[in-house]
């Protein structure tokens, strides 16, 4: 394994020390280290969504005329696809920046169905976009040397690079306990809000351990699962899917389970549901200020006023609690008005230990919702 100070010193080495993007659980402790370090020998631009940050790194290049760095999941990916052809590739404006891409679902690895397909396509999706690669070795010295025939590779063609990273190849950072300054963790919220139901709604809820931890609860109280849509993958989508099943089935109240990092990637979706504005919808932010399924790293949600977000893109209501009595209180009112409404939650970072996967495949998933929503 390769520590994170000393994969930073080999950057620092190269004059890589910008960088920015979307985190990767493959490397979470490397995005521990990052947000640590902000300020102190490098910079960590955290960007809402993959795309942005070809743009961060762009404009850092353009300005400065030294290279940055993008970090991403593989998933991450295919979101770049347009920026890096038609404003980093060397027949637009050739812009130089090192893609730093976590290899989930590699092939002949054990990974989530949602990391299965990216996973295979990953090095043949680089091949197609042209964009060199080599995948990070073991040792800290030939991780250098790759790191250094990157750098000049990037000055020499004045392109994209690429370096994939597989899971484990990085140490993790501890950088000591965090203290949590709110009620609430997020599966106590779940629990409380779906306790309130009356068991005919629809629930869409985001990717990661938000779905999760909704799954296990579904399981320990036995109410079955057709309810519930779990986006496993695709994060950001989840308002826009939930807004369009709520337009499609206006008889059934459709509540959407989200996360500040997933909302903040997909805020555009919010003007299509305020003109629209489907009268059963019920938009639940859960905020903790972290996107918390790949490490618990910052978002940019402790700067993001988001009842002033959903009012301007034509919300009817929208109203924050971080109490449990306040919760409470706050959805016995939200579900007696029109929508779209819009409760932000605000919660602990992090999980319990021992928090399962959904046993059941995103198939069976997918045709008890459409059992039950059709």
């Amino acid at each position: 394994m390769i520590k994170c100070k000393d994969l930073y010193e080999i950057f620092r080495r190269n004059e890589l020390v910008f960088f920015t993007g979307v985190p990767d659980s493959t490397f979470k402790g490397w995005m521990k280290f990052l947000n640590e370090m902000h300020g102190k020998g490098l910079t960590n631009r955290i960007a809402a969504i993959e795309r942005d940050a070809i743009g961060w790194a762009a404009g850092y290049y353009i300005a400065t005329g030294k290279i940055g760095v993008v970090y991403m999941q593989n998933s991450g990916l295919g979101n770049t696809v347009n920026p890096i052809t038609s404003l980093a590739d060397p027949k637009v404006y050739s812009i130089p920046m090192l893609l730093m891409i976590g290899w989930r679902g590699e092939p002949g690895k054990h990974d989530e169905p949602q990391h299965i397909r990216m996973g295979e396509i990953t090095v043949p999706l680089l091949n197609v976009l042209g964009i060199k690669y080599s995948i990070l070795p073991e040792s800290i010295d030939d991780a250098e040397k790759t790191i250094m025939d990157a750098k000049k590779y990037m000055e020499t063609r004045s392109e994209p690079y690429a370096i994939i990273i597989r899971k484990g190849i990085l140490e993790d950072y501890d950088k000591g306990t965090e203290k949590q300054k709110f009620e609430l963790t997020r599966e106590n919220a779940i629990k409380l809000i779906v306790d309130m139901m009356d068991g005919d709604e629809i629930i869409v809820s985001t990717t990661g351990k938000t779905s999760r931890e909704l799954f296990e609860y579904r399981e320990k109280s036995g109410s079955g699962h057709q309810n519930d849509f779990l986006m496993v993958g695709s994060m950001g989508l989840t308002s826009s899917f939930g807004a369009e099943i709520a337009l499609q089935k206006p008889e059934k109240k459709v509540f959407i389970f989200d996360g500040d990092g997933a909302l903040i990637m997909s805020q555009g979706a919010l003007s299509t549901i305020g003109y629209y504005s489907p009268k059963n919808l019920y938009h639940v932010v859960f905020d903790n200020q972290s996107h918390d399924s790949t490490g618990g790293q910052p978002t940019t949600s402790i700067t993001l006023d988001f009842e002033k977000l959903a009012l301007a893109n034509n919300y009817k209501g929208v109203r924050t609690t971080e109490t449990k009595t306040g919760l409470l209180n706050a959805v016995k009112e939200m579900i007696k008005k029109e929508g779209p409404q819009m409760l932000i939650v605000k919660v602990r970072k992090g999980a319990r230990r021992g928090l399962g996967r959904p046993t059941t495949t995103p198939i069976e998933n997918k045709e008890a919702f459409i059992g039950f929503v059709r």
